[in-house]
This record gives structure tokens, sequence and C-alpha cells, in this order.
């Protein structure tokens, strides 16, 4: 990247172009460089669907081993897992060396437009993402994208977030693949007895 300075701007402020010399990568491809105690740098790489939601509160996709060394410089103390299936071994391997606790909340991802999403487990797994004991924590299921969507919304409706934004930011990490059932189990959801 190149930087040019231009003269004074309206008002008399003075502002920088930024050109670009070649083409930006991926935000997939993307990484961030971490300097180690020799002055190496460590590449890092966050998982999928990466994102901050608020202080001490992330969220993603699955992470890999490529991404334990992100992880690691998040410092987390906690993640929620939303899948049913078993952690990974080589997951688990990698939380207990790093002394972070997994909160396993087993819900079944499914492609049914009218699939109930059950609304005890959402409400458990917002209990240990309120408490902020448990914080840095990171929220994932498997892509990112509907189950950590459904949690990360009812975190919003706490938040007092207007519909129209709550479903803005689902649509930003579901895209095409967004569902109604998911949408309207946001809206319906009765956040009045979690206190946030």
């Amino acid at each position: 990247m190149k930087f040019q300075q231009e003269g004074r701007h309206e008002g008399g402020d003075m502002c920088r172009i930024m050109n670009f010399v070649e083409p930006l990568p991926a935000l997939s491809t993307m990484s961030t460089g971490k300097v180690d105690a020799n002055g190496d740098c460590e590449e890092l790489y966050p998982p999928i669907n990466f994102s901050m939601v608020d202080y001490g509160i992330y969220r993603s996709s699955f992470p890999d081993s490529a991404n334990f060394s992100f992880l690691k410089s998040l410092e987390l103390r906690s993640i929620v897992y939303l899948c049913p299936e078993a952690y990974p071994e080589h997951n688990l391997e990698f939380l207990k060396s790093n002394r972070i606790q997994l909160f396993h909340f087993g819900i079944e991802g499914t492609k049914e437009s009218f699939y109930n999403i059950p609304e005890d487990t959402i409400r458990e797994a917002l209990k240990v993402v309120l408490d902020v004991r448990n914080h840095p924590l990171l929220i994932h299921c498997k892509r990112g994208k509907h189950r950590t969507g459904c949690l990360v919304g009812c975190l919003r409706k706490m938040q007092r977030w207007s519909l129209l934004s709550i479903f803005d930011e689902y649509h930003r990490f579901a895209a095409a693949k967004a569902r109604v059932s998911d949408q309207r189990f946001m809206e319906l959801f009765d956040a009045s007895s979690l206190k946030w």
C-alpha cells in the first residue's frame, strides 16, 4: 500500500489518501502478524466468520489447528460450543493446555424450515455468555451462521437492539443461507427474564 499526502481539504483540514498498489486479498485469506519473543512474526489466522460480538465476547465457525495461535492471542477463558457432536480430541488438548473451559450445548443443525430451536438450551447458553467470569469467551457452531446467529441474536434482544439491526447482523453471517425459522425464533424470544 502506498500513502500520498494531499494539501488542505475544505475547512483547512489535512487529509490522506491511500492508494493500494496491489489488490487486497480476500478476507478469508487475511491474517494478522504477531511478533514473538525472538522478534519473529507469527501468522495468526482467525476462524471463518470470526467477529467481536461485544467486549470479551467473540463468535466464529468451528476453529481448527490453524486457528489455535489466533485463539491463544485472545486469552480465552471459555468456549461455548453449540453442536451436538463431541468436541474433537485435538481441540480438547488445545483447550486443556490453555486452561480454556468448554461449555457444550448440543443443538441439532437442520435445514428444515420450521425446526423448533430449543429455547431452554439457548437460555442456558446465554447465562454462560452473560457471566463475565467466563470472559473472554468464544461462541461457535459448525459454520458460525445459524446456531451461533440465534444465540447472538437473543443476546442482542437483551441489549435492546431493534429487530431490523438483529436481522441485519444475522444476514451478514448467514448470507444466502438465512433461515426464516431462525429469524422467527429471535423475534419471539422473550429476553425479559434475563439480565444483561
